[in-house]
């Protein structure tokens, strides 16, 4: 693909929703950054997502928007004026959807880069004009797949999630009271799809193996009161050898995960937390697939043992039967692995 000419180059990254999604997207920014370093670099995010954007080292401005913000022309407009007065040159939709192309329209840069093909969705094609057919399946790859345009191809992949010292002092404080004696490890018990949720029992059940085998307590994470109640039954099954976490903000998860000797979860947004500040992860997959969203590189680890079929709305609604496949034995097995490389990598 030929190279746009780039003068004074102003970025636009769109990326509207899913905490997870806007994290396998950081490294489109950290590249830009690495290759264009006086360049203005702004995202464009919705505000559930934001606080993995605020504050990254590679962004310069965060344009936070409300949920179904696209479905107002008054709000529409506000974010045309408050784009434009940026200047933006470039944008690149890291979504490929309506909403998240509109962002890049209305910023009025000239140079609108999207996805061509299936990764290329609703009005996306018409409203983005230099249109690129993504050539790998995991969304890190085709977000930085986008960047070939403006002469980025096959970057080291990058995440920068930092984050701020009150998040990490609160983190600090928060597990210093907690019994868990040295190194810990995470689990995650939650989902956004029910088809993605893994049985409480089985949860619990690695925290045991990881106990006894591996000497780590386990922190049981959470967010929504659900998500309490699914840590709650981990932790009165686990015998002792889980702990359930207090309450944290998301910029306190990450200082949390940080700290983690592993971390155990479906595909949620903190699994992608997790690997981008370099705990060793495993992730457990059925309505979704390792291949297209995985925990990223080594040493980490995506199980899948079905695959939900169906359309994407057909999966979201489906049961959690595909989870089920996976078996306690396997995600141990797994779990020593990637402990074992992770201790070898510090060795």
């Amino acid at each position: 693909m030929p190279t746009i000419s780039i003068d004074s180059p102003r970025f636009l990254i769109s990326r509207m929703s899913a905490i997870g999604d806007t994290v396998l997207t950081l490294p489109v920014a950290c590249a830009l950054r690495a290759r264009f370093p006086e360049a203005f670099i702004g995202w464009a995010v919705e505000e559930k997502s934001s606080a993995m954007v605020v504050g990254h080292p590679c962004v310069d401005q965060v344009f936070t928007l409300p949920r179904g913000w696209f479905l107002s022309l008054k709000k529409c407009k506000s974010l045309r004026d408050e784009l434009r007065a940026h200047r933006f040159t470039v944008s690149i939709d890291c979504q490929g959807n309506t909403k998240s192309s509109l962002a890049c329209w209305l910023s009025g840069a000239k140079k609108r880069i999207g996805c061509r093909g299936q990764y290329g969705t609703e009005l996306s094609t018409y409203l983005n004009n230099i249109l690129v057919t993504p050539e790998r399946p995991h969304l890190t790859d085709r977000c930085v797949d986008l960047l070939a345009p403006v002469g980025i191809t096959n970057p080291e992949i990058d995440w920068q999630l930092s984050g701020d010292k009150a998040a990490e002092h609160a983190a600090a404080r928060l597990l210093a009271d907690l019994p868990l004696q040295g190194r810990f490890a995470i689990i995650n018990p939650g989902a956004t799809w029910e088809s993605k949720l893994w049985e409480m029992d089985r949860f619990a059940a690695v925290a045991r193996h990881l106990g006894e085998r591996r000497g780590l307590k386990s922190l049981v994470v959470w967010g929504s009161n659900r998500e309490l109640d699914f840590a709650n039954q981990i932790v009165a099954a686990a015998d002792g050898h889980a702990v359930l976490a207090p309450r944290t903000s998301l910029q306190e998860l990450v200082a949390v995960l940080r700290r983690g000797a592993i971390f155990v979860s479906s595909d949620t947004g903190p699994l992608h937390m997790s690997v981008a500040v370099g705990t060793p992860s495993v992730g457990l997959y059925g309505a979704t697939r390792p291949a297209d969203c995985g925990p990223y590189g080594a040493p980490h680890v995506g199980i899948q043992v079905r695959y939900e079929s169906g359309s994407r709305n057909d999966r979201r609604k489906a049961d959690n039967s595909a989870m089920r496949e996976i078996s306690v034995e396997r995600v141990c097995y797994e779990c020593d692995l990637v402990l074992d490389a992770s201790l070898r990598t510090v060795a």
